[in-house]
């Protein structure tokens, strides 16, 4: 697809905007790879204003590549906390040993390389490799999709290959050679700041006399998206364990699973045929080996993940019969309340260890 716009006004006018319009961000400071990356993985799912404090907390963690590397596990997935998308912490830790065993410790110059680490697809690494190293790659993230869709009015589904190939050429035809990570940088800028989803600020884009969508009139037209089925619901029942000594039963998802290397409070899925009350006690004997006794409720936890949303149940339980055993988790500790602040939960599991810690103090 090519682009029947004078190009050289097209970048001119962006780079001119941006330079002037450009966020104070965290990582747009003492620009190293290792920084350049860390914020690209960590803004593919997440928004800029709540990046900022996690990226921030997890450099003063681990302030190299060495570090992190070093750095058990479960540390990384604490400070991920709270972030979601955790496969994102595990590739950005295996990645990072392999870049101490393979690289000497140092961040990989070429984009080959940088697109074998885990968890780097091609756009990512055309925006690490530009504005790391100055390649001259294209990038395509979402916000970059958003402008060239509207810039073109392009009528084909983002979300086919298709489409994206064509969108990828025509990021390829525009990059100004020698500037390409300052311009992949302002089209992301502008994707977030001024062409966004809804509302777009058209009155002030820099690139309106371009832009076909904004000459049509209604540029949330694009970009062009196949509607999603709705999501599906489950309801899903978590055991609140507690010994004679006081403490708690928590256990660790298994690496292959969703939420992988996080712990929780034991439980599953609720079948069709069973109460919660039922589904907890089944998960038990399943997961770890013990019968329970399923005791009072104590709170639902409504929680949604990208591709379902949840009720999260939890339970009082009692131990009655058995000793914990990883069956169908990774490991599993009895740990106080206060101990819980050294392991990592998942959103819906926090907020049951808040409403514990109120239950408390009452």
């Amino acid at each position: 697809m090519t682009l029947p716009l004078p190009k050289r006004r097209l970048q001119n006018s962006l780079l001119r905007w941006f330079a002037i319009n450009l966020r104070d961000l965290p990582w747009r400071k003492n620009r190293t790879p290792y920084r350049v990356w860390l914020a690209e993985v960590m803004l593919q799912q997440t928004r800029v204003d709540q990046a900022i404090g996690y990226y921030t907390r997890f450099l003063e963690h681990f302030p190299t590549i060495r570090a992190l590397a070093a750095a058990p596990l479960r540390d990384v997935l604490k400070q991920w906390e709270g972030l979601g998308y955790y496969t994102r912490a595990r590739h950005l830790h295996a990645a990072a040993k392999r870049i101490v065993a393979k690289h000497g410790g140092r961040f990989p110059r070429e984009l080959s390389d940088i697109r074998a680490l885990p968890g780097i697809g091609p756009y990512s690494a055309a925006a690490i490799g530009s504005l790391a190293f100055g390649h001259n790659a294209a990038t395509l993230d979402g916000n970059i999709i958003r402008v060239l869709s509207r810039l073109t009015a392009l009528e084909d589904d983002v979300t086919k290959l298709r489409a994206r190939k064509k969108l990828q050429a025509l990021a390829n035809e525009l990059l100004p050679k020698g500037r390409a990570g300052e311009f992949n940088e302002a089209l992301m800028e502008l994707g977030a700041t001024v062409c966004t989803p809804r509302k777009p600020l058209c009155a002030v884009c820099p690139l309106k006399k371009f832009c076909r969508a904004f000459a049509e009139g209604d540029p949330e037209q694009y970009p062009r998206k196949t509607r999603k089925k709705k999501a599906p619901h489950k309801h899903v029942g978590a055991a609140v364990v507690v010994n004679k000594s006081g403490r708690i039963l928590i256990a660790q998802r298994q690496e292959t699973s969703m939420l992988g290397g996080l712990w929780e409070f034991p439980g599953g899925k609720q079948e069709s045929d069973e109460t919660i009350e039922q589904c907890i006690a089944r998960e038990l004997k399943e997961e770890m080996g013990i019968d329970i006794a399923v005791g009072n409720h104590l709170i639902t936890v409504r929680h949604a993940f990208s591709h379902f949303t949840m009720d999260l149940h939890a339970h009082a339980c009692r131990l009655l019969r058995g000793r914990p055993r990883a069956i169908h988790c990774a490991d599993w500790r009895w740990v106080t309340l206060d101990e819980m602040d050294q392991y990592p939960f998942g959103r819906a599991d926090q907020q049951i260890i808040a409403h514990l810690r109120i239950q408390r103090q009452k």
